[in-house]
């Protein structure tokens, strides 16, 4: 799955491949792979690229053209 907003994202911020990697905790030629689409990028990391970048994973991944967070949902 090639994620074209992670990279426009990414450039948005001014960040490299590096910074966002240390973000992650992986290796840039690993965040490379998941940037180009020659890899899947597992939930997890959606996950906290979506906070980083206060989007949502649906956005992150094409599903919506709203960049804007949902609401948290917190158990009762």
């Amino acid at each position: 799955m090639y994620l074209k907003r992670l990279k426009d994202l990414r450039e948005d911020h001014d960040l490299s491949q590096e910074k966002i990697s240390k973000i992650l905790k992986i290796t840039r030629p690993q965040y490379s792979l998941y940037e180009t689409g020659k890899r899947d990028i597992p939930v997890d990391l959606l996950r906290i690229l979506s906070k980083y970048y206060n989007t949502s994973i649906d956005y992150l991944v094409g599903e919506t053209n709203t960049m804007h967070r949902y609401p948290s949902s917190k158990a009762k």
